[in-house]
């Protein structure tokens, strides 16, 4: 029998990918939103959000690398932790990653309601107090339509499509930056003081963190891993490709946002303050203020541009995610299973289309969209350091490609951080974002009492540290401080302390609490990768 051949991607195609996802809508309102919210200190805030998701991302690569398999994010915590701990984390990243195709559409559709031009009025109509009306929708479903028919065809096309489009979100934003600081930059901006840089004190930098997109901005590291089985090298370019994308990321967002900062008319500053900062389209209004025309059509352009390219990658990702999923036999197996001819879960994407044009009917607005992704994926987060410290205590002898010695101290930290992050996000989403992942459960139970008469259950106790996790942060951001949703019965920083301690009590059970033994699937998919010495 003729052997399939499949298009393979390289590390330049999956750079291209990864910046294409984490290049999206937040770049074009995350500086302005959060420069509102904290001031000059904005900066630190995108700093910060760099250190939490390189740190979660550093993980995830070591796992990657051990494990190169297409949506292998859905399966790592399983590999350690048993079917349910790997389904409750594989479930809240799904749902985050569906979530994010019709976000990604829906910003589009926003920014083309605002465009200027009087050719375009007909699109004004699109949006109506914030949300998305049943003209825009229709619009919605169509750009959705096409995300995924660019990726239903080949990966080959697909790549071809992100590469040069990947290209322009690189270039635009770096033209953006050297302009307004040569057109208009204001040192002054930047404050003379602690004071005057943090106007809104340290709070607000944490504040900026999660309500301005910065977060969500980074999270996308993980379509790399999640392709890691169709790439070329995968046991180098897994973690290449992660650090290469984050890196250029984390300096285009962090200049993005010095530039906006130094934009801004002091005269302005001076009558309103940062809190009176409020840019409909925050790069573009600039621009137009400062005689820069063409480079306001430009960043027009992009506000469709960007978002567009975002969801072509997050179909890619999303399907693969959900075909991975159909390996642990708690989902139907004609979900994972491949085009013949393209080697592409064709099935999968479209499911996913169906379930995210259910979503945008619900929530019609970015931000309701938004919540839902940020708090889902951070969940689905925690899971990466705990798996990776307990596969290094179950299985040393494992191939491992990437293997820093500075993991021991790594996984928790990043633990931690995520639980910061996951309070951040601010009461009510917490909950919100438990009642998502609750509606998996059903699901899991059916599979697992009809198929395989509940064996996999006896594996709860793998799973007892996560459902006292999501009672624990809930319960803390109900009485946490009122920046950050809650009632104010726990003052800041004291918040911070309890979560910081209770964080590292949750991670060691979560290290005590894996399995004996590895999981066979695991042992199989490393039995194939090869070390440089292999080479």
């Amino acid at each position: 029998m003729e052997k399939v051949k499949f298009q393979k991607i390289t590390l330049f195609s999956g750079v291209m990918l990864a910046l294409n996802s984490l290049i999206g809508s937040g770049w074009l309102f995350g500086a302005g939103t959060a420069a509102k919210v904290a001031g000059p200190a904005a900066i630190i805030s995108w700093i910060l959000g760099a250190v939490i998701i390189i740190s979660i991302a550093l993980t995830y690569v070591e796992l990657g690398a051990m494990f190169p398999e297409s949506g292998g994010m859905s399966r790592y915590a399983q590999y350690s932790h048993g079917p349910l701990l790997g389904f409750i984390a594989a479930w809240a990243n799904w749902i985050s990653l569906i979530t994010l195709v019709p976000m990604e559409a829906v910003a589009s559709v926003q920014y083309m309601s605002s465009w200027p031009w009087a050719w375009a009025n007909w699109t004004h109509h699109f949006m109506k107090n914030g949300n998305i009306t049943t003209p825009g929708l229709l619009v919605v479903f169509g750009f959705m339509l096409v995300f995924t028919l660019i990726n239903f065809w080949s990966v080959k096309l697909m790549t071809r499509f992100t590469n040069l489009i990947s290209i322009f979100k690189i270039l635009l934003p770096t033209l953006t930056i050297v302009m307004l600081i040569v057109a208009g930059f204001h040192p002054g901006n930047f404050g003379h003081s602690v004071n005057t840089f943090m106007p809104y004190g340290s709070r607000s930098i944490f504040e900026a963190a999660a309500v301005s997109g910065i977060i969500m901005s980074y999270d996308a590291f993980q379509t790399v891993i999640n392709m890691g089985g169709e790439m070329v090298n995968p046991h180098k370019n897994i973690v290449r490709g992660v650090l290469i994308s984050m890196i250029i990321t984390a300096v285009i967002y962090i200049m993005l946002q010095v530039a906006f900062i130094g934009a801004i008319d002091p005269g302005l500053l001076t009558q309103k303050g940062w809190h009176g900062i409020n840019y409909t389209s925050p790069f573009a209004d600039i621009a137009i203020l400062l005689g820069m025309n063409w480079l306001a059509i430009l960043l027009y352009m992009d506000a469709f541009v960007s978002p567009f390219g975002t969801g072509v990658a997050f179909v890619a990702t999303a399907s693969r995610a959900l075909a991975a999923m159909t390996h642990t036999g708690h989902l139907p197996q004609w979900l994972g299973r491949l085009e013949r001819r393209y080697m592409i879960p064709r099935f999968a994407m479209v499911v996913d289309l169906i379930l995210a044009v259910i979503m945008v009917s619900l929530f019609r607005n970015w931000s309701l969209l938004a919540t839902v992704i940020t708090g889902s994926t951070l969940i689905a987060y925690l899971t990466g350091p705990v798996t990776v410290i307990s596969l290094r205590k179950m299985r040393a002898d494992l191939k491992r490609p990437f293997n820093p010695r500075f993991m021991s101290w790594l996984a928790p930290f990043a633990f931690v951080l995520t639980s910061l992050s996951i309070y951040w996000t601010m009461w009510p989403t917490t909950v919100q974002v438990i009642g998502v992942i609750l509606l998996g459960l059903p699901i899991y139970l059916y599979y697992e009492i009809r198929y395989r008469h509940a064996r996999g259950l006896k594996d709860l106790r793998n799973c007892y540290w996560m459902l006292a996790y999501l009672i624990f942060i809930s319960i803390i951001s109900y009485i946490g401080s009122e920046g950050f949703g809650g009632q104010d019965w726990l003052k800041y920083p004291w918040d911070f302390v309890i979560i910081i301690i209770c964080s590292l009590g949750f991670y060691w059970w979560a290290v005590a609490s894996r399995m004996k033994k590895i999981d066979p699937a695991a042992e199989k998919v490393n039995a194939k990768v090869k070390l440089p010495l292999e080479d």
